[in-house]
Formats: structure tokens, sequence, C-alpha cells
């Protein structure tokens, strides 16, 4: 499963960029805000920081805008994927920008059937939000599951993309249940090397090396 960082802090980009664990990046208008900075600045940098896909949303809500936005967000890097909603009017946004060969990745997913519609239009990325269809009493892994079946049934080649995602348990059961992304918050990225036996393991480890009274690197 590949990984995406839901944030627009450039910092926490760069720190997990250094990882090699970083596959792509999304942000939303909210996210950019929350920096006080130009958006096309932030979303310029974030692209140049990372190889893989960089969401950035458009804000329009008809069709005719939306692909205007999205074909200037579009011209932006190479790596952007343009970001709509899974309206009607986002979809005919959609087909378009795909057939003018730009990524597209389509937020706000609730339903199966809309995964299906989105999947139709040529998105690239399909964003079904676990966390708030979690947070309504419904069950965010059962939507995954259902867009997994659906799409391999027809043979569609639209990317899962979880998102919403609120914790290490969501990644887990996310990538059990077949999405091909998760798109996490910086703090639960960092969370999921983290287990108590593996810390109690390593200062066991390093207690026994002080005992030695070595240096791996004397001598050098």
């Amino acid at each position: 499963m590949k990984f995406f960082v839901d944030t627009a802090d450039i910092a926490a980009i760069q720190d997990l960029a250094s990882t090699g664990l970083l596959d792509g990046v999304t942000t939303n208008p909210s996210l950019i805000a929350q920096t006080g900075r130009d958006f096309i600045e932030v979303v310029k940098e974030i692209a140049e920081l990372v190889d893989g896909p960089v969401s950035a949303e458009v804000t329009a809500l008809t069709a005719d805008k939306m692909i205007e936005e999205g074909r200037y967000l579009a011209s932006l890097a190479s790596n952007i994927a343009v970001k709509v909603p899974l309206t009607m009017d986002g979809l005919k946004a959609c087909r378009a920008l795909r057939d003018g060969g730009a990524m597209v990745n389509v937020t706000l997913c609730f339903s199966s059937n809309q995964a299906l519609l989105a999947a139709k239009a040529g998105a690239s990325f399909i964003s079904p939000f676990l966390g708030r269809l979690d947070d309504v009493g419904e069950d965010g892994i059962a939507l995954i599951e259902d867009i997994r079946q659906i799409y391999d049934n027809f043979g569609f080649e639209t990317e899962i993309l979880a998102a919403s995602i609120r914790s290490p348990l969501h990644v887990r059961d996310a990538a059990l249940a077949g999405a091909d992304v998760a798109t996490v918050p910086p703090k639960v990225l960092n969370q999921l090397i983290h287990h108590p036996l593996t810390d109690k393991g390593l200062d066991a480890f390093l207690k026994d090396w002080e005992a030695t009274g070595q240096s791996i690197l004397k001598g050098k």
C-alpha cells in the first residue's frame, strides 16, 4: 500500500520524505489556509519536495470553473493531481481533465455507488472518507471492501485512496480491505512505527551493550 501524507506543513513533508516511505501528498484548501501562505506557492513547493502525486483541490462549484482551475493547477507541476468533489459537476470536470492528461482525485466519497461513478468518469484516485463515516455510525472499512470488489469486478484502474484516517488501526484495516493508498496526517504516520515491545527490546540491547564498554567505531 502507498502512503500519502495529508498536510500542507512543509517541514513535516520534508521530514517524512527523508524516510523514503512517502509516496505522495494530499492537501485541501483548509490545510493550506492553516499555513497562512499563498495557496499556489505552497502547492508548487510541495510538488518540488516529492516525486509522487500531490493533490491540490479546486474551489469552484461549476464544471466549467472546476475545469479552468484544474487545468491551471495541473500546469504547476507534472505530479499535480487535481482534486474535485464527488458531485455531477465534479464528475464532468474529472472527465474533461482526464481527457486532457491530468491526474484527478475525486474526493468526498461516502458510498460505493459514488465510487463506481467516479471510476466511470476516469478518476485516477477515489477518496472514501473513513473517519467521517465512522462519526455518523457507518462502517468506513466496509465501504473500502465494497469499492475494492466493484473495481475488481469490472477492471477499473482507479486507485482507492483511503482518507479521513484517524488512527493506526484505520491504516491496518484499510490495507486489509484492499485500499491502494492511505493518506494520513503526519502524527498518525509517525505512530505506525511505534510499539512498546520494540522500545523495551531496544532499551535492553543498549543496556547490555553499554555494560561491555565497547564502541563499534573505536579505532576508526
